[in-house]
């Protein structure tokens, strides 16, 4: 059985495609405190969107995950929209953050355990953990430093967070 929460995001994305607002059509209750969460859209092992929030901005973890399969299938700059026709090929994972946590040095990563999350200034860049490939905290921070636009020799800080994962 899929999670509720899956069916949640599923449910808001195929509203907004078939022009319809998803609050509207919603019968589930805003009952969870809301957290950051991250929800990627999938085709086979190919990334189709992912739009996430380290902190919740959203009063419920419910509309926390709708705002963000919305923005997922409509907004990720790296993609063209979600098209109805393809919602019954796209796989939905959500990744619930706890709050991200300061670390001192590269020594406290794991990739496979954490997620990453790189800081300089206003530039900004995260990595969910346990993704394909992602075996190294090496690889980690550099694909978190090259998605934060993160110069060689710029300081930055890293911080480092755990995730509940749901995954169709």
């Amino acid at each position: 059985m899929r999670h509720v929460l899956l069916k949640h995001a599923r449910d808001v994305i195929t509203s907004r495609l078939n022009g319809l607002n998803w609050r509207d059509q919603w019968n589930g209750a805003a009952t969870r405190p809301s957290k950051g969460c991250f929800v990627s859209l999938k085709i086979g092992p190919r990334l189709r969107g992912c739009i996430g929030t380290l902190e919740p901005v959203r009063p419920s973890l419910e509309e926390e995950i709708a705002s963000n399969a919305l923005a997922a299938a409509n907004r990720d700059p790296r993609f063209s929209p979600v098209m109805l026709k393809e919602m019954e090929t796209i796989a939905i994972s959500i990744d619930i953050l706890e709050s991200p946590e300061p670390v001192e040095s590269p020594d406290a990563l794991d990739p496979t355990r954490y997620g990453a999350v790189v800081r300089s200034g206003k530039k900004c860049g995260v990595l969910l953990p346990g993704l394909p490939g992602v075996v190294s905290v090496e690889k980690q921070l550099k694909i978190c430093l090259e998605k934060a636009e993160i110069e060689d020799g710029e300081p930055y800080s890293i911080s480092r967070f755990t995730v509940t994962r749901y995954e169709e």
